[in-house]
């Protein structure tokens, strides 16, 4: 069995968290038990546009993670089985909702394969309650002044409210 830990002993769970949501979340906190280390890493693409800079998505995710020792935030740009080799992550987790998330996560699981074949991906089902949620549609429903307490953690529904009267 320990021969088994030591080899699983760092995950990257990467996203853009745009804003983190409790889909997120969920998946952080299944996934933490199982590694010695947690790495949410929050990419960086300057292709593509954010709500939330980067400084805030991090220490939104801190705040959400603050009750998980082992759960590390940081933030990278790049390809990201580089980021985990640089990190020694030899496992990266990604979250499913649907089957519709199969495909494009199939794509990127082979093509990370290709350029670092030590590095595994395991996908965790969201949970069902979860199964709709993303940041897109949350920032949409709250852009309409609809309430999003239940699908975030409490401080990132307070900046999503200055956010969405930022926008109206």
């Amino acid at each position: 069995m320990s021969e088994r830990r030591s080899k699983l002993n760092t995950a990257v769970y990467p996203g853009s968290f745009d804003p983190v949501t409790n889909g997120h979340l969920d998946i952080v906190e299944r996934a933490a038990p199982l590694f010695d280390r947690l790495v949410v890493a929050v990419g960086v693409n300057p292709k593509k546009p954010t709500a939330f800079p980067l400084p805030e998505r991090l220490e939104m995710l801190r705040e959400a993670t603050s009750h998980l020792e082992n759960v590390h935030i940081e933030s990278f740009d790049g390809l990201l089985v580089e980021y985990a080799s640089s990190i020694g992550a030899n496992v990266i987790i990604r979250g499913l909702r649907a089957v519709s998330d199969f495909e494009y996560e199939m794509q990127q699981v082979l093509m990370n394969k290709q350029l670092c074949p030590g590095i595994e991906t395991i996908f965790l089902i969201t949970s069902s309650q979860y199964s709709f949620l993303s940041s897109s549609i949350v920032k949409e429903v709250s852009s309409f002044g609809g309430d999003v307490k239940d699908l975030v953690p409490p401080p990132v529904e307070a900046r999503l409210r200055r956010w969405s009267r930022r926008q109206g």
